[in-house]
């Protein structure tokens, strides 16, 4: 009997379930009774009709899908506007629209280094930036969760190109990275800078325009930012936003750029109009920091341990990863949907329930998660 050249995942399945780390999909329904505390809907537009409807007419225009790769049919007027609307707004001088702000990171990582050039890295950073240094072949140094003194020796001690990478919000505590120190080593030793602005842009800086724009990085000189259109704006795709001339180069030199198939006109046309609505109702990110904020103060006193929120993600810690996954299923039972964080998503190996803050949450609905959680957590937690 020939032998089964797959045995081995049997066993991996069995440790993964020893160790209480098994992920399973659960479809959602296109309508739910649940709260939603566990989606990246910071500012809750996923959902508003002014973006759907102009989802819907971008498809109707501009066709299902980009039909080929950005630089052969992919890319649609559409995605230009799109394109200028993002650096405007945020502040920089050129924008590239990506599929995903996963392939953005690793078209921004890779592009801008190479063999013989250094990359530091935050040891919290997204799983995006970690593959995007595997895949660039550039020497990488992990440095401790935001210390920027680390980024400076670790600078301070390489002599050629150079590049220092982080996350502006942190995706598991939703703490903020210590930018305006991080820029300075930068400066100081000529290394460029990387932020990758996912969990900031629509909730720090003024009118939501992110993380750099907040400290005034926003089109600094060798700074670059990632993004994501999924969070925030509710659509979906990312971008990398920098000089132009940056730009320029990851269009004939970005693998994830030039081989890929370009964002869906509908993705396209609701990040468009999640910007234009931004721009109307600047008064969402501040709706976001204050519904996380409340959210922290009330479970903190309710003794459970949280990590105090820089933008909207707020996370609550758990004995185990199995206590967790229970607590959050607990949770769903009660009506009320928050994300689990477990290894080896979390850098730090600690277990987490994950809440989302989003603007739209009304006080009634912010009482309800806080008392649900309270009432389900674990003796432990």
């Amino acid at each position: 009997m020939p032998q089964d050249v797959f045995d081995w995942i049997d066993e991996a399945a069995r440790e993964r379930d020893r160790a209480g780390l098994v992920r399973t999909l659960r479809p959602r329904p296109a309508e739910s009774a649940l709260l939603d505390l566990a989606s990246n809907d910071y500012l809750g537009l996923a959902h508003r009709p002014e973006i759907t409807a102009a989802a819907a007419e971008a498809a109707r225009r501009w066709g299902a899908g980009a039909t080929g790769s950005r630089l052969v049919t992919g890319s649609t007027e559409l995605h230009a506007t799109l394109e200028r609307e993002l650096a405007e707004f945020c502040g920089f001088e050129a924008a590239l629209v990506l599929s995903s702000g996963y392939a953005a990171n690793l078209a921004a990582v890779t592009a801008l280094t190479g063999r013989g050039s250094l990359i530091v890295s935050d040891a919290g950073n997204h799983a995006s930036i970690v593959d995007g240094c595997r895949l660039s072949r550039a020497e990488t140094a992990v440095v401790p969760h935001s210390d920027p003194d680390a980024v400076r020796k670790t600078l301070e001690a390489h002599s050629g190109r150079a590049l220092t990478v982080t996350d502006s919000v942190f995706s598991v505590d939703g703490d903020a990275a210590p930018l305006r120190e991080h820029a300075a080593a930068c400066r100081d030793h000529g290394a460029a800078l990387l932020v990758d602005d996912a969990h900031g842009l629509g909730v720090l800086g003024e009118g939501g325009r992110g993380a750099l724009h907040a400290v005034g990085l926003a089109g600094a000189d060798g700074v670059v930012a990632t993004l994501t259109l999924s969070k925030s704006l509710g659509s979906q795709g990312g971008a990398v936003l920098g000089p132009a001339k940056v730009i320029d180069h990851l269009v004939n030199t970005a693998r994830t750029f030039i081989f890929d198939t370009g964002l869906a006109p509908a993705a396209v046309g609701a990040a468009l109009e999640s910007l234009g609505l931004l721009r109307r109702e600047p008064q969402l990110a501040a709706r976001a920091r204050m519904v996380a904020t409340t959210l922290y103060d009330r479970l903190t006193a309710a003794g459970l341990t949280a990590a105090k929120p820089d933008a909207a993600v707020v996370s609550v810690r758990a004995p185990s990863p199995g206590t967790a996954l229970r607590w959050a299923a607990d949770c769903r039972a009660a009506g009320l949907f928050v994300g689990c964080f477990r290894p080896p998503s979390v850098p730090d190996g600690i277990s987490r329930l994950r809440l989302t803050a989003r603007a739209d949450l009304t006080e009634g609905e912010i009482a309800r998660a806080v008392a649900t959680i309270v009432a389900t957590a674990p003796i432990a937690a």
